[in-house]
């Protein structure tokens, strides 16, 4: 079982609507973190269209950690999105809250890893790169760091630099294969090979360029067959990518530790 992160180097690439659509298209139980210190909880407003009061979670989960508890407050914390198996822990109300939760990432990534013993995996919402407050301890501590981006040169052009600054950060730690790409809709212009070049990183998963499945998850809409859509069976090609690519960084991972212990 895996803690998968999400992350983008610019404002509106898809990852609030990527990382819901993988939580929700896989088989697996999942838990849904939003740790994007920009507020406002988009996916109760957007995919659940508002009919979810914003919540206190993070700022409780805070609380219980200052009291020696977390792990016995995270069931409470979360919530379960109708007819699936995924649990979300809504983000916070305001970026105002974020400033004050620097103190809950590396405790609440233990806690969020310990839900693997329980068959359960965790993807993580974590914005955009370079805010105020960012949880890099979450960035830095998952699995599996995808950095999504889309295929068109300003893109990637944005995404560029903090891919190299990426690399260079994961590498120091022994973890280079923790961090990769997640390309929304390749070749539109290009493709995965391209991207992996001008990145430096190399590109694990693809979803496909679907705006108007893409709306499901991102404002709540309605679409026939969503099941058969082209964003829905690349989510699911994605996933499969994205578990064989934590499986050879955590292979890495170990390598790295018994040969520094040696």
């Amino acid at each position: 079982m895996s803690v998968i992160a999400l992350t983008s180097a610019s404002g509106s690439p898809g990852v609030t609507t990527t990382a819901l659509g993988l939580a929700l298209t896989r088989s697996r139980p999942t838990t849904l973190l939003d740790a994007d210190p920009t507020g406002g909880s988009p996916i109760l407003a957007g995919y659940l269209r508002g009919q979810s009061m914003p919540t206190d979670s993070l700022i409780d989960l805070y609380v219980a950690h200052n009291q020696g508890h977390l792990r016995e407050a995270l069931p409470q914390a979360t919530l379960t999105l109708p007819d699936t198996k995924v649990t979300l822990i809504p983000g916070v109300r305001s970026h105002v809250q974020a400033g004050a939760l620097g103190g809950l990432w590396d405790p609440l990534l233990g806690a969020l890893k310990a839900l693997g013993s329980t068959g359960q995996d965790t993807v993580i919402d974590l914005g955009r790169l370079g805010l105020e407050a960012a949880a890099d301890q979450l960035m830095l501590g998952a699995d599996l760091t995808l950095l999504v981006a889309r295929s068109d040169l300003v893109a990637l052009s944005g995404a560029r630099s903090w891919a190299h600054t990426l690399r260079t950060r994961f590498e120091e730690l022994g973890a280079g294969a923790a961090l990769g790409v997640l390309l929304v809709g390749p070749g539109r212009p290009y493709g995965t090979k391209e991207v992996a070049a001008v990145m430096g990183v190399p590109v694990v998963a693809t979803v496909e360029w679907d705006p108007r499945t893409a709306a499901v998850f991102s404002a709540g809409a309605q679409v026939r067959k969503l099941n058969q859509s082209p964003l829905v069976r690349s989510l699911r090609s994605a996933d499969t990518a994205i578990t064989a690519a934590v499986k050879a960084a955590t292979a890495e991972l170990i390598d790295t530790r018994e040969g520094a212990s040696g």
